[in-house]
């Protein structure tokens, strides 16, 4: 594991590069949300021998429309003729029911990509339809992956389902348990300090075993 932290007028596109230089990535999956949906990070990520899967939105508005509205229109016709790989999963629990569906196709099943040679590596495009079922609403949400790992749509989206792991039991814990977002600590070593004891706090609270609890705060 590594961190890094961002420097004053700098954000995560400059940090992810330097970050990497300091980790063995061989052979590791790399994900990544969208503002490190870079060409340069994925090039990265090739030399140091590693694979990637980067979220895609808006902020490259061609490539994502293009695949947004291909796969909308591929799907609506059940994918005729395409190598597409699908893999479905679905979790319950907290009052909650999740369903997960992945769909993967090789980069070459799009027709005329917008400028793939530019993300070293790509090998598969990816379109993820979550369907969350709560005690009083529904909720349906897509989102678009690019990866530089085969069509496996069940690799791909566990690795996907890791990452949100990762940001739901730890970002959003310190979040919300810990006031991190509304910490208004900024001068000096203090920020970087104060980040290192709430780690180590919610690290000792995560392996408290005795009793069960929540680290959600009650409002």
């Amino acid at each position: 594991m590594g961190q890094l932290k961002v420097e004053d007028k700098s954000n995560e596109i400059t940090a992810i590069p330097a970050l990497l230089e300091l980790l063995d990535i061989t052979g590791s999956i790399i994900t990544i949300d969208v503002m490190g949906t870079q060409t340069e990070i994925a090039k990265k990520i090739i030399d140091k021998k590693g694979d990637y899967v980067l979220a895609l939105k808006a902020n490259h508005p061609t490539l994502y429309s293009q695949v947004s509205t291909w796969f909308k229109n591929a799907a609506a016709q059940n994918f005729p003729g395409i190598d597409v790989n699908y893999d479905q999963r679905l979790e319950k629990g907290h009052h909650r029911r999740e369903i997960r569906q992945v769909w993967s196709v090789p980069v070459t099943a799009i027709p005329n990509l917008y400028q793939p040679r530019l993300w070293a590596g790509l090998q598969s495009v990816v379109m993820v339809v979550l369907v969350r079922h709560l005690w009083n609403k529904t909720t349906r949400e897509v989102q678009f992956y690019l990866t530089s790992l085969h069509s496996d749509a069940q690799l791909i989206g566990r690795a996907i389902r890791k990452h949100w792991g990762i940001e739901n039991q730890a970002h959003w814990i310190l979040d919300c348990t810990f006031g991190e977002d509304s910490c208004r600590i900024r001068s000096f070593h203090s920020p970087g300090n104060f980040a290192i004891l709430r780690r180590l706090a919610l690290n000792a609270l995560n392996r408290e075993r005795t009793y069960q609890r929540s680290l959600i705060p009650f409002l």
